[in-house]
């Protein structure tokens, strides 16, 4: 959630629609255009200032709000908030509630969010009969920010069953402390974790970096800036990341399913196939599978989700993703880490920040200043 000059604040009014140039990451001649599919989105309800979601008990989608309250939608009518930690967060910089998730049996609601001193915190609440027992609220895991952007924030659980938490590089810019590269700090990364398997929580065995006494155990990635949105594929496992860029370069970058873990997606010394600031490209750099310049209104890449619903059945596969800036919808068709084909769904969501999948696989845009979309047929 990095907001460029070009574009209003946070808060601000939604950018116009334009064009962006899209680049992609390896390959010599540009990709194929994608069939053209019929799509419109469909406000469904409005949020203040809505940040992420994600699919819950009984047919539900549940919406964080930045300030710090979650709401559920059920049917077209999003209700009253089931949990306020509003005063418990703050929401200077970039900060707020910034990620929800469940555990694979609805038994648990995880948030991810910055508390006053702006620290990074993942905490967890029982749920019973699709509701939430405060009575049972523990932190998980923490962690300090330096300063109040690039945190990250969006945690999801693999198809593994374990928990996959979002760090930015600690923010301010141009990486000033080097975690990126770094292995001894958890910022810059995404992080595996067992919730359950431990008091606050366990390390999977696996973890590509648990027998490194100079690596923390948790990391699963690194090299990543602010990867402020991140999907599991619910098809295949794989592993897709939107990490935002510095001031030149939008990456999406991938994993298989069958990843061991451990890519260096190579920031700070690479801003997508590119050398930052001259940088030295990593011998172990993994590069997006696709990346775009700011020739265009681009500025903030959200990443989104490969859609797997019903009701677009020629969207049926493709990556849905946006920018902040821009907000035009946008797809991507990857086969075997590479993309195949690239288009557009021919609608804007403004300042979109974030997508939900619900537990049919359809998506929703979230929009920043309130509006929560379902992608439709047109």
């Amino acid at each position: 959630m990095n907001v460029r000059t070009r574009c209003s604040a946070v808060l601000g009014t939604l950018c116009l629609v334009a064009s962006l140039a899209l680049a992609t990451a390896s390959a010599d001649e540009p990709d194929a255009p994608l069939q053209p599919v019929s799509a419109a989105l469909t406000e469904v309800a409005r949020a203040q200032s809505p940040t992420a979601g994600a699919a819950g008990p009984g047919d539900t989608v549940w919406i964080a709000e930045r300030a710090g309250t979650v709401r559920v939608l059920d049917g077209q009518e999003l209700g009253d908030p089931v949990l306020d930690i509003s005063d418990e967060t703050t929401t200077d910089g970039e900060r707020g509630l910034l990620g929800v998730a469940f555990d694979p049996e609805f038994a648990h609601f995880y948030i991810s969010f910055t508390d006053l001193e702006g620290t990074s915190t993942i905490d967890e609440f029982a749920v019973a009969d699709g509701a939430i027992q405060p009575d049972t609220r523990r932190t998980v895991l923490t962690q300090e920010q330096p300063y109040p952007n690039h945190n990250g924030g969006d945690i999801k659980f693999g198809p593994d069953g374990y928990l996959y938490i979002a760090l930015g590089d600690g923010g301010s810019g141009g990486d000033p402390q080097g975690n990126g590269q770094k292995l001894d700090t958890l910022l810059g990364k995404i992080l595996r974790i067992d919730p359950a398997g431990g008091e606050p929580y366990a390390v999977p065995a696996d973890n590509p970096f648990v027998d490194d006494p100079a690596a923390k155990d948790e990391i699963w990635a690194y090299g990543l800036r602010n990867p402020w949105r991140f999907s599991f594929d619910s098809g295949t496992g794989d592993l897709l990341i939107g990490d935002v860029g510095q001031s030149e370069w939008e990456e999406i970058d991938w994993a298989p399913a069958d990843s061991p873990g451990g890519e260096n997606y190579g920031w700070a010394s690479m801003e997508g196939n590119h050398p930052f600031r001259g940088g030295t490209e990593p011998a172990n750099h993994v590069p997006p599978v696709h990346e775009y310049d700011r020739s265009g209104l681009g500025c903030s890449v959200t990443g989104g989700f490969v859609y797997r619903g019903g009701a677009l059945p020629q969207l049926q596969g493709s990556y849905v993703f946006s920018d902040y800036c821009d907000g035009t919808v946008r797809t991507l068709r990857i086969e075997d880490g590479k993309v195949t084909g690239e288009g557009d769904l021919g609608v804007s969501g403004g300042e979109v920040i974030s997508f939900v999948q619900d537990g049919d696989g359809e998506l929703y845009v979230l929009n920043i200043g309130g509006a929560i979309l379902r992608i439709d047929p047109a």
